[in-house]
């Protein structure tokens, strides 16, 4: 007789093998949210020739060296024309948006200092701000209703005489919603306070202006809807505002000194960048203006308005997050109520190649929020390259696993 922990390893290995021999024809891909898939096809083709190239960007007067350096030159300048960004020079790249946070929470923050979050915050600000606890910074998640409403009263209610740094994300990685950022934005600058911002769901979809925003500090990845490859992503951060390195060590400048040079953007990005990433991210950034982002944001709100329709009618299932498609990103978080979101995702991934996600999302804060933290959510995320009967696909699936 097999016993319970066999039983699992054995369907867990069945479902390797089953993603292993599926064509990437045959998926129906709505993670996105975790990474986006696919690319525009210029980001494979940026990545593999730059991979193919000599040369490690500011190592030295060469060719090679200087042709790699205009990759992220050539990245910098697509992200702030993207951001509203007038010096492209405060623009540090890191490998993703955690570790942004991580250099700007943890750079900026001295013993004594207040933050501010919302209830509907990533781990990466969470945790980050509890290993910070220790060091004697403290934070207070404003709460947010159950479909990820924050109003400016309860923030300012929050705020206290210490409060140094309002950090908060654009848009919920479980709830879908978005997050009024320039009024924030404002809000923090009335209390002479710094303003962070978690771009992980937003940038490359919904607009963001550093400077009309108030944005002191905005943190970004490239993999999500950027729709750059995985291993890239950074921050900007105003002209004038000290942030200490999260990293030490070689600069390509300044080597004779054995202290950390204090230049932008060279100072923040100590050993070798990902230059085949951040020079397709540019691809990708390229390839955003160009369609532009009132195209991409509109279907966006086309597929989610199916989306939302079409899972209303499932009497089954339960939709997170606002009812109104203009005030969420593309994603929905959903639960049912006579199925875990793990059965409806593996039901999903086995029977119909459909890619979703079930679990927590990292973001324990937003479902407590929710009022899902005990089995978690399903979460449905959307790309550009969708159309209309994809959503349509994903419907009949749910409809023939839960009824409907």
């Amino acid at each position: 007789m097999q016993t319970k922990k066999t039983k699992k390893n054995m369907m867990h290995m069945t479902h390797i093998t089953t993603i292993t021999n599926r064509g990437e024809n045959t998926l129906h891909y709505f993670d996105n949210a975790a990474t986006s898939w696919p690319k525009p096809e210029v980001v494979y083709a940026t990545h593999d020739r730059i991979l193919r190239q000599a040369g490690n960007a500011g190592r030295g007067v060469n060719r090679a060296s200087l042709q790699a350096g205009r990759g992220l030159l050539f990245t910098r300048k697509s992200l702030s024309a993207l951001f509203g960004i007038t010096d492209s020079e405060r623009i540090v790249f890191t490998q993703n948006v955690t570790e942004a946070l991580n250099v700007g929470l943890q750079g900026l923050l001295k013993p004594g200092d207040h933050v501010l979050i919302s209830s509907l915050e990533h781990n990466a600000v969470v945790r980050p701000l509890e290993y910070l606890k220790a060091k004697g910074v403290s934070y207070t998640a404003v709460p947010c209703s159950h479909d990820g409403l924050l109003t400016i009263d309860d923030v300012e209610a929050c705020i206290q005489q210490n409060t140094r740094l309002f950090c908060f994300t654009h848009a919920s990685n479980v709830l879908g919603r978005i997050l009024p950022i320039a009024e924030l934005g404002q809000v923090a600058k009335k209390h002479n306070c710094l303003f962070m911002v978690d771009a992980a769901q937003s940038a490359g979809v919904i607009p963001i202006h550093v400077d009309t925003m108030q944005i002191d500090f905005l943190a970004f990845t490239g993999h999500k809807s950027l729709m750059g490859p995985q291993g890239v992503g950074g921050f900007y951060t105003r002209p004038g505002l000290k942030i200490n390195p999260l990293i030490f060590g070689g600069t390509g400048l300044h080597s004779l000194t054995l202290e950390q040079p204090d230049t932008w953007p060279e100072g923040m990005e100590s050993g070798t960048r990902n230059t085949p990433g951040i020079a397709a991210l540019g691809s990708s950034v390229d390839f955003i203006l160009n369609e532009g982002l009132d195209k991409i944001r509109k279907h966006e709100l086309d597929l989610m308005s199916l989306l939302l329709e079409g899972l209303r009618a499932i009497p089954e299932i339960r939709i997170l997050g606002p009812d109104d498609p203009k005030l969420r990103v593309g994603l929905v978080s959903c639960i049912f109520n006579h199925f875990t979101p793990d059965e409806v995702a593996l039901e999903l991934d086995h029977r119909f190649d459909i890619v979703t996600r079930s679990g927590l999302h990292c973001a324990p804060l937003a479902h407590r929020t929710a009022g899902t933290i005990d089995q978690g959510a399903l979460r449905i995320s959307l790309n550009y390259f969708q159309n209309d009967d994809d959503i349509r696909g994903l419907l009949d699936a749910l409809k023939a696993i839960v009824g409907g």
